[in-house]
């Protein structure tokens, strides 16, 4: 996920946006106030984490407090963030701001006003409800000279290959492409995951990380992957792509995810099947990555035409519904998917 870099505005009001700095989660800064927004919890965790160590770095005798903005006791914030008798430097870690009391949010909203002096006060906030709405806007208008650090979801395949590809660079690690992309298609549901895999192979592989490590460590998990599944049914491989299935299901893999990525598969074809121009064009007309425009152009390459790729959306959206309930047979329903997606004819002809 590309980190956005940190900007300042000096406009207030509506339409004009922050009145604060907005850091990446990569590298945020101490300020008296920080606003760690979004959903992504694996982001806001290493930026509150960050943070944490280089006032650790500054000072070890750093004092640490943690407060649940949900259960609160009254008081609780000032007491906390109060210079203690020899002057530590304060850490304050309030969490579920989105779920905030009547208690904490006014007393939150008068130390905003006036912050402790050598106190961080970092406040997340998930964006999962508007509560807490207007201590947002009073951070983001630059009360209490705060600091923004968003961490918006990562959803798409392009981000989670950027977040991946930025542990890496963090690290000062090199993994080569193709492992790279077999990484993120292994962990493709579940960001937590990935960054573990992430640092698991930083810290455990002398030298580069070939495709070659990422199948000895996650072998298992590639083989299995839902892309994996998807890809061989594309290729018109479809003896091949049943017993992948079959080896998917075996290994616990889940039906939604799996028609899910055939959906995102067949959907980036069937943008890309019309696009004309250099692979980086096409990209940015399509907010892609460059290898994926490759890569579509590439599965369609294998015998699909804009009737067959009709065809096989259609299957995969009967096989969505399906999976999710409308029948008592979900495994039926993705046999006869890949069975379409797989002979480019429908299903029993």
């Amino acid at each position: 996920m590309p980190a956005a870099p940190a900007r300042s505005s000096t406009g207030r009001g509506a339409g004009k946006g922050p009145a604060i700095p907005q850091l990446p989660w990569r590298n945020p800064k101490a300020a008296p106030v920080v606003l760690v927004s979004g959903p992504e919890e694996v982001c806001a965790e290493r930026a509150i984490s960050t943070i944490r160590e280089q006032l650790k770095a500054e000072d070890p005798a750093l004092e640490i407090s943690d407060i649940r903005a949900d259960d609160y006791t009254a008081g609780t914030l000032l007491a906390v963030s109060a210079p203690s008798l020899f002057g530590e430097p304060r850490l304050v870690r309030v969490s579920g701001v989105e779920k905030c009391s009547d208690a904490f949010l006014a007393e939150a909203l008068a130390y905003i006003e006036s912050p402790q002096e050598g106190a961080t006060v970092v406040l997340r906030h998930n964006g999962a409800t508007v509560r807490g709405k207007k201590l947002l806007d009073a951070v983001r208008a630059g009360t209490g000279g705060g600091v923004e650090v968003p961490c918006p979801a990562v959803k798409r395949d392009s981000d989670r290959y950027d977040f991946a590809a930025g542990e890496f660079q963090a690290a000062g690690k090199r993994i080569l492409p193709a492992a790279l992309r077999a990484l993120t298609s292994a962990f493709a549901d579940d960001l937590t995951e990935l960054a573990a895999a992430c640092q698991q192979l930083i810290s455990d592989v002398e030298g580069d990380v070939t495709e070659q490590v990422v199948a000895r460590y996650y072998g298992g998990r590639v083989e299995t992957n839902s892309f994996v599944v998807a890809d061989t049914a594309i290729a018109g491989r479809y003896g091949e792509a049943l017993l992948t299935l079959r080896h998917a299901l075996a290994s616990g893999a889940d039906p939604v995810p799996l028609v899910a990525a055939f959906a995102m598969k067949l959907r980036t074809m069937a943008r890309v099947a019309g696009a004309r121009g250099a692979s980086r064009q096409v990209a940015a007309e399509l907010g892609m990555k460059d290898w994926q425009v490759d890569r579509a152009r590439r599965d369609l390459q294998s015998g699909w035409t804009e009737r067959t790729l009709g065809l096989a959306i259609q299957a995969i959206a009967r096989a969505d519904a399906e999976v999710k309930g409308a029948s008592r047979d979900p495994v039926f329903a993705l046999e006869r998917m890949v069975t379409v997606v797989a002979t480019r004819r429908p299903f029993g002809a």
